[in-house]
């Protein structure tokens, strides 16, 4: 366990499959020493460091059926972003659903957390961490969940960034560089997916951001390709044993999915294919 690493992958909405597996896993007491999130997979992240089962489902799914990470379309022009983002960054975490600030800075002696960000200025993908100011933390995992055209640009440090995503979708590669002997990926695409690049979408990206971030635009344009290519490379460990993956296996649900029993099915979907394939899992981190 000592080099065993945990990746997760966004996805917006997607990420309640996460939330379930990552349940399942910390109703288990197993905690990787590294874990590296992207977009929506940073505020699982988190969450798993902290050691707060059911926090991002009940953030994403509230029991009380309020509207969620959701905005009316009053409230997207206003806050000029399709999710409530100071809802899931400033009111969740201090107040409605409060974050485990105190557990999360205490893991740093056993724990290793990054958050990926994607840099507006330079459009390379930069690995956050932070274990002492809550409000910085809360700014990375928003940061990260920053999509382009859709969220406003996130400063953290003087630095302007938005969606880790865009750089480094599911970064497999970082931890192989890092040195890490086991990997387990958390995916909230189904196998064999690829993805395409919108000509609109990035037509609309060169307008908005071409301009000042000309460097961002390019990793927007190169954004399919890399993740393609590592989806390739996922496939091909995964087939060697090398990695374990643990991906949905019905069809997945859109990022802004906003159907309150679609949503619960898929997070119980996350459950369901982790608690099946536990034994599995335990075999290859040695537990």
């Amino acid at each position: 366990m000592k080099k065993a690493a945990l990746v997760l992958e966004g996805g917006g909405n997607r990420g309640v499959f996460t939330a379930g597996v990552l349940d399942v896993l910390m109703e288990e007491q197993i905690f990787l020493p590294y874990v590296v999130g992207v977009s929506a997979g940073s505020c699982n992240a988190v969450d798993y460091v902290s050691r707060q089962p059911l926090r991002t489902k009940n953030c994403m799914i509230p029991e009380d059926g309020e509207a969620g990470n959701r905005l009316t379309v009053r409230e997207m022009i206003r806050q000029r972003s399709l999710f409530d983002m100071d809802r899931l960054f400033a009111e969740y975490p201090y107040h409605q659903y409060p974050f485990d600030f105190e557990t999360f800075f205490a893991s740093q002696e056993q724990m290793r957390c990054e958050i990926v960000l994607t840099s507006c200025r330079t459009g390379e993908a930069v690995y956050a961490q932070e274990f002492e100011d809550p409000d910085r933390l809360m700014k990375l995992c928003r940061a990260s969940c920053s999509l382009p055209l859709v969220a406003p640009i996130v400063t953290v440090d003087g630095e302007p960034y938005l969606d880790g995503g865009i750089a480094d979708s599911i970064p497999v590669r970082r931890v192989l560089r890092e040195g890490y002997k086991k990997c387990v990926v958390v995916t909230t695409r189904p196998y064999g997916y690829r993805k395409e690049t919108s000509p609109l979408m990035l037509r609309l990206c060169r307008i908005q951001y071409g301009r000042k971030y000309p460097a961002f635009v390019k990793a927007f344009a190169d954004r399919a390709r890399v993740y393609n290519k590592t989806m390739e490379l996922i496939e091909r460990l995964e087939a060697k044993g090398h990695i374990l993956v643990l991906r949905p296996e019905t069809p997945v649900i859109s990022k802004a999915e906003t159907d309150q029993e679609k949503l619960l099915s898929f997070y119980e979907h996350g459950r369901e294919v982790t608690a099946r394939r536990l034994d599995e899992l335990k075999a290859y981190l040695g537990v």
